[in-house]
């Protein structure tokens, strides 16, 4: 199968890239988090605090500091038993437990791991894994590597003046032993649910960051000592409290082109031992290719796509009320995040909830990126859509958000649920019972014709961004949203007319009152 037909086939027509004989062999499950074997270890606090509301940003962070930083981002916060799970014959055969984080994950798996290169005074510098299981440091490679990662970078960012550097990879198996190739499209929306979470814990620390989609892979993989055939760093997230850092600099700094097998000799290769618990582990050959064929030699080849292409709709508009950004203490809106699935129950919207939630979810979805550079309002390169049902003061329909306007362009009148509904492949979630119904589109090609197959990866990470803007907006609200893939992509791009415009649907978000189900939960921290 050639690459672009296996894009096309992830979005539009997944049975053709499934085995039909696939079946998820859940007693070799892999375990949800990496652990690495006999290396040195630095424990980081259990003592987070519980609220992040005025922090005073630090002048230097310690590791006190980065150990809550990374709790917040990635940590298991809490330990979950509900129900009973039901196997493919409808039987149920045992109460579900499951250990959750701040983030959403297709089928709570987890596949990204986070990795940190750390210059702060209380551990040796180099580069550390961060233990999710065991809330701790794993050194990986001890040193000062500013020059390298500067050059992996392709010499747009100042490294010497950042405290520390995030890496989030994916690992293909911790959810291809589940989703097989489809694992491919989750992978990019977890990682981008990551950063974005990533990215709003930074802002509640007083870290300021930067996004880099674009970097030498090869290179950034050899310093952390990943197999390619299992693992590969999707984005690269420096930090620093430094003012006037420079994030994006034009990188010619007259030393001629870097490339990753050069970067690569200059340090010994690694190979550590780590622990997945599945006896067996089968080979993904298109997520290998597909990984592959996105790697990046040299900077030279990466490119700036530009925003979305703008769609004009001509109608009807709905201004949305005036309302200011939503005050809320993360942590307690993180603890409060849930994903209703069959919980959602059909409760009164109004006109200023969907306002505050819309404005909220874009307005915090800006943030400071390779691709974007020093642009002072770059364009968006993904957008939103709503079915609406019900919600006070707007008529039933399909919508497209116009977030520079602040207003809901009417594009398709009538409650939309029995077509939504119709196009679920599993329904775990009743749409009769989702007043707010949101699909976030992008580019129909993917952003390939800029980026290549990067483009595809990076449109999902930005597409898992967005998501969980809108997520945190709906609990700080008082309500749930249930990201879902589940769903027919090309009746959804019908329903909002994308289609001639080379746009679809990436993600589907139902946003709604919930009842709490029967289970029992309690919360990690110390």
């Amino acid at each position: 199968m050639s690459l672009d037909a296996f894009l096309h086939d992830l979005h539009f027509d997944i049975d053709k890239i499934q085995p039909p004989d696939w079946e998820v062999d859940w007693e070799d499950a892999p375990l949800a988090y990496k652990l690495y074997r006999d290396l040195p270890v630095v424990p980081l606090s259990p003592e987070v605090p519980l609220t992040l509301e005025g922090r005073k940003a630090p002048l230097e962070p310690d590791l006190r500091e980065i150990g809550h930083f990374l709790w917040y981002v990635f940590g298991l916060s809490q330990f979950c038993q509900s129900g009973f799970a039901l196997d493919s014959t409808k039987q149920a055969v045992g109460p579900m437990q499951s250990y959750r984080r701040f983030v959403p994950s297709g089928g709570a798996l987890y596949p990204n791991e986070l990795y940190v290169y750390l210059k702060i005074e209380d551990v040796p510098a180099g580069v550390y894994h961060y233990d999710v299981a065991h809330h701790r440091l794993v050194l990986l490679r001890e040193g000062d590597f500013d020059s390298y990662l500067a050059r992996a970078l392709g010499n747009r960012c100042d490294v010497s003046a950042c405290f520390g550097t995030v890496f989030v990879s994916t690992m293909f198996w911790k959810n291809f032993f589940k989703y097989n190739n489809f694992a491919y499209r989750l992978q990019g929306l977890d990682a981008g649910v990551l950063i974005g979470q990533l990215l709003e814990v930074a802002k509640r620390f007083g870290f300021a960051s930067g996004v880099y989609f674009g970097f030498l892979d090869r290179a950034v993989n050899h310093l952390l000592g990943l197999s390619e055939r299992e693992e590969s760093v999707y984005a690269v997230v420096p930090l620093s409290v430094k003012p006037g850092i420079t994030w994006f600099a034009d990188g010619n700094d007259g030393v001629g082109t870097v490339f990753a097998t050069e970067l690569c000799r200059e340090l010994t290769a690694v190979r550590n031992d780590h622990y997945v618990r599945s006896v067996r582990v089968l080979e993904c050959p298109m997520l290998i290719r597909m990984n592959e064929a996105a790697l990046l030699e040299s900077m030279e080849t990466f490119r700036q796509p530009g925003g979305e292409k703008k769609v004009t709709y001509e109608g009807q508009a709905v201004t949305m009320p005036r309302v200011h950004r939503l005050p809320y203490d993360l942590a307690s809106v993180c603890r409060k995040r849930y994903s209703p699935g069959t919980d959602f129950v059909l409760g009164k919207v109004s006109l200023l909830q969907l306002a505050t939630l819309l404005k909220e979810a874009t307005a915090s979805f800006s943030y400071r990126n390779d691709l974007d550079g020093a642009q002072e309002k770059p364009e968006s390169r993904v957008s939103l859509y709503s079915c609406l049902y019900g919600v006070e003061g707007i008529p039933d329909g399909a919508y497209h958000y116009d977030s520079d306007a602040h207003a809901l362009w009417w594009i398709r009148p009538g409650d939309q649920r029995p077509w939504l509904q119709q196009g679920m492949s599993l329904h775990n979630v009743n749409l009769f019972q989702v007043p707010v119904c949101l699909h976030v589109a992008g580019d129909r090609d993917h952003l390939k014709s800029a980026l290549g197959y990067r483009g595809y990866r990076i449109q999902q990470m930005e597409a898992g961004m967005l998501v969980q803007r809108l997520l945190l907006a709906a609990s700080a609200i008082g309500m749930g949203g249930h990201p879902l893939l589940g769903f027919d992509t090309s009746l959804c791009d019908e329903i909002y007319k994308i289609a001639p415009q080379e746009k679809t649907s990436l993600i589907q978000i139902p946003v709604g009152h919930y009842r709490f189900p029967p289970r029992l939960a309690g919360s990690l921290h110390g």
